[in-house]
């Protein structure tokens, strides 16, 4: 099988549990919620989307023939003898666009193969491999989520028609609520701020990267 991608780069995760770790991302092109199309954005089951998924023409970008390709890149990404020094500190975050639409067991295997720990950020309207190590879920209101278990459910706030007493009951580890970003923000992160202080089994979830200037 061969993967489209929009880029792979080199950061530090910026949300959730595993904020500041040192990461490659891996962006998937494509996505089962919208085209990426500003045209297409009002009609879209995702309305908010802030990522550019379209095409493959990101730093690292491309179409890759097979795992073991994509995985070297991963690999040339996370930087040759940097695991010397911290040994099982790999760690790939897939992401999109919509991750599940391409990944499979081919490349599951050959990145675990290298030692990576795999992080997936999916809208959970796909199952995801339990032989994943880290599942994110960022469910989207009036979509079908069938990945109703997981590490980290992610709820972007606020979010007309999501139902976060339902999610209570879904099987994650810990349950989060992060500001929806555009022009409304302030207002959106006092809003998030609200809830989790009238909900403790949420807690707040930042975009740190955008704070300090990263990816």
């Amino acid at each position: 099988m061969s993967y489209a991608i929009k880029e792979i780069f080199l950061t530090l995760q910026g949300e959730g549990i595993n904020t500041g770790r040192r990461a490659v991302f891996l962006r998937f092109a494509g996505c089962n919620l919208w085209s990426g199309r500003e045209e297409d954005r009002e009609e879209a089951d995702c309305t908010f989307c802030d990522t550019d998924f379209v095409g493959t023409n990101g730093d690292g970008g491309g179409r890759y023939a097979d795992a073991a390709a994509l995985t070297a890149k991963v690999v040339e990404t996370w930087g040759l003898g940097i695991e010397e020094a911290a040994p099982n500190s790999r760690f790939v975050v897939l992401t999109g666009g919509e991750p599940m639409l391409q990944v499979d067991e081919a490349l599951i295997d050959a990145l675990h193969a290298e030692d990576f720990t795999i992080a997936i950020e999916t809208n959970g309207t796909i199952p995801v491999p339990e032989s994943i190590d880290w599942i994110t879920v960022s469910p989207k209101a009036g979509t079908e989520v069938v990945q109703c278990s997981g590490n980290e459910l992610k709820l972007i706030w606020p979010q007309p028609g999501s139902n976060p007493d339902e999610m209570e009951a879904w099987a994650f580890d810990h349950h989060l609520v992060q500001p929806l970003d555009g022009t409304s923000l302030n207002d959106n992160r006092m809003a998030a701020i609200k809830f989790v202080i009238q909900h403790p089994r949420w807690r707040l979830s930042l975009q740190t990267h955008k704070l300090i200037g990263l990816r």
